[in-house]
């Protein structure tokens, strides 16, 4: 069977893809490997109707809704390659190929945290990657920065709009200008350019950050820089550009740079990273999708 468009990945943008491409009545076939970014976080939050709502059971409210509409396939595969010819010709990890007029990659990307003892510990119960989605539950706590990117300065900033109480352990790595020191400590913002020896707690509650000098900073949250690359290769392997920020280049419908594949969600590297934002982002790039197809077939 030809497909109109094969989507790879499973995470909100294409979700969200195929319930429009469905909409659309376009035959789809999501491929969708259960390995979402977001696994770690109990709650996600900023979605309106969503607001509190667990990873695990936005998936199944969304495979509900798909479920009505008969042109959706969803198979739990992981693909293992894309070729391109006159179509799409997409293999999975078992065995099986399935070809495709187009293809939307949105198996987002993959974090790599700072190399903290005991750090994975705490990740996603009391320390966060962004606190537009968990800054609210953590208001007024003692709370702490870790990064050791030039996003540090922006992220703090952020952050003390939910807390004063707030320093910033950089770990050892030049993340911070003479200029930036400055305008934090006038704010009031602690700043600990150590290196970070281990983050100390228990059952995912962090309670202290211990620095290599010996110093003990007492926080019970607070929030992660992390670094991203894609989680998948198909991108690159298509040719399609990359944008400044390692996603992929699109256009204000999901188009990349090579003719029929598209992209949507965090393979984009669209800030802010937030469910709403890439359910969004997945409805734009199909309703490109269905444009399209029906630009070709008159």
């Amino acid at each position: 069977m030809l497909y109109d468009c094969a989507i790879i990945g499973g995470g909100p943008a294409g979700l969200n893809a195929a319930l429009v491409l469905g909409r659309a009545r376009r035959n789809v076939i999501l491929f969708d490997d259960s390995r979402p970014r977001n696994e770690v976080t109990r709650q996600t939050h900023g979605f309106i109707t969503r607001d509190g709502v667990s990873p695990g059971e936005f998936r199944q409210a969304a495979y509900r809704d798909l479920s009505r509409y008969a042109s959706v396939l969803c198979k739990p595969e992981r693909v293992v390659s894309v070729n391109r010819t006159s179509t799409f010709r997409l293999t999975t990890d078992r065995g099986e190929c399935y070809v495709a007029r187009t293809v939307l990659l949105a198996s987002g990307l993959r974090e790599a945290l700072p190399s903290i003892r005991h750090i994975h510990e705490y990740y996603g119960s009391s320390l966060f990657s962004c606190p537009y989605c968990d800054g609210w539950e953590r208001l007024d706590e003692p709370l702490v920065v870790i990064s050791e990117q030039p996003l540090a300065y922006h992220m703090a900033r952020t952050v003390r709009q939910w807390s004063r109480d707030l320093i910033v352990c950089t770990n050892g790595k030049p993340a911070l200008t003479d200029d930036q020191r400055q305008a934090l400590r006038r704010k009031g913002v602690g700043l600990y350019e150590q290196p970070i020896r281990c983050l100390n707690g228990e059952q995912g509650q962090l309670k202290s950050s211990l620095l290599e000098d010996g110093t003990e900073l007492r926080r019970t949250g607070g929030f992660v820089e992390t670094a991203w690359f894609q989680a998948a290769p198909f991108g690159e392997a298509l040719g399609c550009r990359s944008n400044p920020l390692g996603g992929l280049a699109i256009d204000s419908l999901g188009r990349t740079s090579v003719a029929g594949v598209y992209a949507a969600g965090d393979t984009c590297a669209i800030a802010p990273s937030q469910l709403i934002v890439a359910a969004a982002e997945g409805s734009r790039a199909a309703i490109g999708i269905n444009s399209d197809l029906i630009h070709a077939d008159f």
